[in-house]
């Protein structure tokens, strides 16, 4: 689908308590995303990158939330987080990709959260790595509360 093809969002609702956006699209696309996913894939040149790729993996935003949510024209929002991150401009295409690849690009990011502790372990000198349930509520929390993890395991 083509930008000129996305339908606008007919509903943005923001839930403070679970720090999640609902989104909604005239064509029935919608999806409720959390601060941490909009946060780990956030449009900005910072997480992006100015290259091709996978972009900067951003780590340790399990208990970021939305601070604000702020209309750019017609055609997006800046979502403004707590960390002090703003330089995204989610666009009602960015939007529309997140909510419908939602779990291909979440599973994805847990594969390179998993990869980027494997390469980290040779530069520990001997350090271990436990990844126990303290380790998985440290940096999975969000999603072990409210998802199926099934779907994720090979």
């Amino acid at each position: 689908m083509s930008e000129l093809q996305i339908p606008s969002p007919t509903d943005l609702k923001h839930h403070r308590r679970s720090r999640e956006l609902t989104v909604r699209f005239a064509d029935g696309m919608n999806a409720r995303l959390s601060a941490e996913f909009l946060r780990v894939h956030s449009p900005s040149a910072e997480v992006k990158g100015h290259s091709a790729g996978e972009g900067m993996l951003v780590t340790g935003k399990e208990a970021v939330g939305i601070a604000a949510i702020e209309p750019v024209g017609r055609y997006a929002v800046r979502i403004v987080f707590d960390d002090g991150h703003n330089t995204g401009l989610y666009t009602w295409a960015v939007l529309y990709e997140l909510c419908a690849e939602h779990d291909l690009k979440w599973a994805r990011y847990l594969e390179r959260l998993l990869e980027s502790v494997s390469f980290e372990a040779a530069d520990r000198g001997g350090q271990s790595v436990v990844i126990d349930a303290a380790y998985v509520d440290a940096h999975l929390n969000a999603l072990v509360q409210d998802e199926d993890l099934s779907r994720y395991i090979l």
